[in-house]
């Protein structure tokens, strides 16, 4: 206890403290913000670096690794296929791309059988981009200008194009492009909702406001985090999203609370809801950000930095909710509720519906308890034949991209072409490793594989590319790319000593990285359940919340799971739905679907156990602060995980179908979140431990004087 006449700005736990300090120095907490965020953009303006390269997993990485010690870099190589094979355009293209200068060890179907397809109706012609560095962009849209050329005056031919760089750029665009396009439409989105939840321009303005500085600043120290830490584009587009969707939730706790507590006046009501919502947004942070650790024990550096992005924009999230909020709360007092909209935002301290619900399923628990965990298993039986399978970029992007449906031409007449195995040849004692013996173990290799391979020099190293067959990344791919590895080479390069060997190339490096992410899964598991467990048994004091937890929020993972093998492995709902399955679920999305959904979920979770919990204080009956709990935090809680679910919606409307995949997982899994388990099943699980709910300890310490939990 503190000494009577100790100031109110010095009592209480550390959020406490922290927002007080804010209400008392409102404009050094706002302008505190802004001037971190105007660090994080000259610091992402000015300072210099250079961005950090991945390192792809197992045996890839060890090739990709080899290449990365050469003086030179592994050549570019174009396709364009001819269909029907025709001489007149063949000979066309293969002089004009020779006089271009832009082309170099040109293959022609005229000369070489293997550049012709199994029914003789197509032909292939390969090319070197010449160059380096800064030249190759140029010198790929020199060869492209010469091909498109070559097919304006052979119009009754086909001449697609598709290979290393014209392929990767069509990608790269339309991550770009998919970017562009979530930023546009997530705001919207977030704006209507918060509309609707608060009635209010200048109330619906702030979170959003307060989301956006917090994901702007992120992206200005990832610019600092990127000179170590690998961070790709999608880790981009992923923290983007998941910013807004955190920083306008916690807002919108803070900001509901501080209207039901209005009747104090202003700066009190902001203190109350820094005792109460302040504090369970500073857990639910805490818990996003230590389950989001749990992607570390992979291991793997793309995984690394979506782990930095997601802390950095949660932790500023946080920050800003317990500092520069209240500030801007107080500087605006009751002007925060101007340009009202009628018949929305009503203010209401709890929802009649949920109340009505919650009433029904605590007064019958074992039966909603068993109605709701049938549903959730139901839903999750299909993830016991989940299939973990990457999408090669033809089953990635539409074929309305020209390039992709190049790719796609040329995959179905020249299987495996479009994605070649990388077979990277080295001196294991230094120094060259070309030598006669070992180019006739090439020519054995190279003469057990059905499509035309390629034998480049990259420095010191060699590089095979061998075409693996199927679409480059389904199973026919990898029993290949197994054959190649455990068969193949040992028996041919590997005979010769002093001669290392390893695969690398897309198919390589999706498949290795798939195999880390399976092994280590049960590390990452194990850690966020452990987290999970330590973290709200010290929150709640009670061994049966952290266990009714865990156990809702494994349904919840589970259902998440057996929706996304239904839809895009099984293919159910796909043309409605507008994509086109490719038999597999994209190999790291179960365990980061895992970890952040146990770290979001949990948001929800701590904040509805946090209201039951102040009802319980006084001694009211287990069942009542149940009822009443949930029936003053759902419709809270509805309204911010209407706001996520909209946020991740957008991923599906996304060109990739990595991004549908993400979207449509993370909005369906925190939808049911919200609604069937935190509405129904966890009231009613509760409801089953009734007043042993807390032990009598932990309810004697809810009835002293300090009404939530504490983080000092």
């Amino acid at each position: 206890m503190l000494p009577a006449g100790t100031p109110a700005h010095r009592r209480g736990p550390v959020v406490e403290r922290v927002t007080n300090w804010s209400l008392r120095h409102r404009a050094a907490a706002i302008l505190g913000w802004l001037a971190l965020v105007a660090l994080a953009w000259a610091v992402d303006t000015f300072a210099p670096g250079t961005d950090a390269r991945s390192s792809p997993a197992g045996d890839a990485g060890t090739g990709q690794a080899v290449l990365d010690r050469q003086a030179t870099r592994e050549p570019f190589w174009e396709n364009v296929l001819v269909q029907p094979l025709s001489r007149a355009a063949t000979t066309d293209l293969v002089t004009t791309l020779t006089t271009s200068g832009a082309a170099a060890d040109i293959r022609s179907p005229l000369e070489d059988p293997a550049q012709v397809s199994a029914d003789g109706r197509s032909g292939l012609v390969t090319f070197r981009i010449t160059g380096t560095g800064a030249e190759i962009r140029s010198r790929l849209a020199t060869a492209t200008a010469a091909v498109e050329a070559v097919a304006a005056r052979h119009a009754d031919v086909r001449l697609a194009q598709a290979g290393d760089l014209s392929v990767s750029g069509a990608v790269d665009k339309s991550i770009k492009e998919d970017i562009g396009r979530s930023e546009a439409r997530s705001l919207p989105i977030t704006v209507l909702i918060l509309l609707v939840v608060f009635g209010s321009l200048v109330a619906a303005a702030v979170p959003v406001l307060l989301a956006g500085t917090a994901v702007f600043a992120t992206f200005g120290f990832l610019s600092v985090v990127d000179n170590w830490i690998p961070v790709n584009s999608a880790t981009s587009a992923i923290t983007l999203l998941i910013g807004m969707a955190v920083g306008v939730d916690y807002s919108l706790f803070f900001l509901r609370r501080v209207r039901e507590e209005r009747a104090h006046g202003v700066d009190e009501s902001i203190r109350i809801a820094a005792r109460t919502s302040g504090h369970v947004i500073v857990v639910s942070g805490l818990t996003v950000v230590l389950c989001v650790t749990g992607l570390l024990f992979t291991g793997l550096d793309n995984l690394r930095g979506l782990t930095v992005g997601t802390i950095l924009v949660v932790g500023l999230a946080v920050l800003a909710a317990v500092t520069v909020l209240p500030a801007t709360l107080s500087v605006l007092g009751h002007r925060v509720d101007r340009g009202r909209i009628p018949w929305l935002g009503r203010r209401r301290t709890r929802s009649a519906f949920w109340a009505a619900v919650a009433n029904t399923v605590t007064r019958r628990p074992a039966l909603w308890s068993g109605l709701a965990t049938a549903l959730l298993v139901l839903l999750a039986l299909p993830a016991l034949g989940m299939r973990l399978q990457d999408p090669a970029p033809t089953e990635s992007l539409p074929r309305s991209i020209p390039v992709i449906d190049a790719a796609v031409r040329v995959q179905e007449a020249f299987p495996g072409v479009t994605m070649p195995a990388h077979v990277v040849l080295w001196n294991t004692r230094g120094g060259p490793v070309d030598t006669p013996a070992l180019r006739r173990a090439i020519g054995e290799l190279t003469a057990e594989v059905p499509q035309p391979a390629v034998v480049v020099p990259v420095d010191q190293a060699l590089v095979v590319r061998i075409p693996l067959g199927g679409t480059g990344n389904d199973e026919a791919a990898s029993r290949t790319l197994t054959t190649l590895r455990e068969s193949l080479l040992p028996r041919t390069a590997g005979r010769i000593d002093g001669v290392g060997y390893a695969v690398a190339g897309r198919t390589a490096e999706a498949h290795d990285f798939t195999t880390q992410v399976l092994a280590r899964a049960p590390y990452t598991f194990g850690f966020i359940l452990l987290l999970a467990f330590v973290l709200l048994l010290v929150v709640f004091r009670s061994v049966a919340v952290p266990v009714v937890s865990i156990l809702l929020n494994l349904l919840s993972a589970g259902a998440a799971y057996g929706v996304l093998t239904l839809v895009f492995q099984d293919g159910f709902l796909a043309p409605l739905l507008g994509f086109t399955p490719y038999g597999g679920v994209l190999g790291w999305l179960p365990v980061f679907l895992f970890v952040l959904l146990f770290g979001l979920s949990t948001d929800y979770h701590v904040f509805i156990l946090s209201r039951i919990r102040e009802r319980r204080r006084p001694g009211v009956p287990a069942r009542q602060a149940i009822v009443e709990g949930t029936a003053s935090s759902s419709g809270v809680v509805t309204s911010a995980a209407l706001i996520m679910t909209g946020v991740f919606s957008v991923f599906h409307s996304l060109a990739a179908i990595e991004y549908k995949m993400l979207g449509l997982g993370m909005a369906f899994a925190i939808l049911l979140d919200a609604t069937i388990v935190r509405g129904v099943l966890l009231p009613a699980a509760l409801a089953l431990f009734g007043d042993r709910l807390w032990p009598a300890q932990a309810v004697a310490t809810l009835k002293g004087p300090s009404s939530t939990f504490h983080l000092s």
